[in-house]
């Protein structure tokens, strides 16, 4: 899953997987979220677009609509992976014993 950050020309930052960003006018995107402030330096992630029918899985964005596309700091894509990832990680939990 590669993970991007792409600053839309609205202003968003939207975090997503990257499905195809070699078309010429489009970039193919799935499960966008966007970074809101939370206050105190911290931030939460909300959908992008929350009256999006859950059966949609890709999103085509016109390429003149973004600004940038980049990586996100490595905290960012390790939340945006909790997120979206069927699978459930511990957290620290130390050492298992048998």
């Amino acid at each position: 899953m590669k993970v991007a950050l792409i600053k839309m020309q609205s202003g968003e930052d939207v975090i997503a997987e990257l499905v195809n960003n070699d078309e010429r006018d489009v970039v193919i995107i799935n499960n966008p979220i966007v970074m809101v402030p939370q206050g105190n330096g911290q931030v939460g992630f909300a959908p992008w677009s929350p009256f999006l029918d859950d059966s949609v899985k890709e999103l085509r964005i016109r390429r003149s609509y973004t600004v940038y596309i980049s990586e996100p700091k490595a905290e960012v894509v390790k939340n945006y992976t909790e997120i979206f990832s069927p699978i459930i990680t511990p957290g620290n939990a130390g050492k298992i014993i048998t």
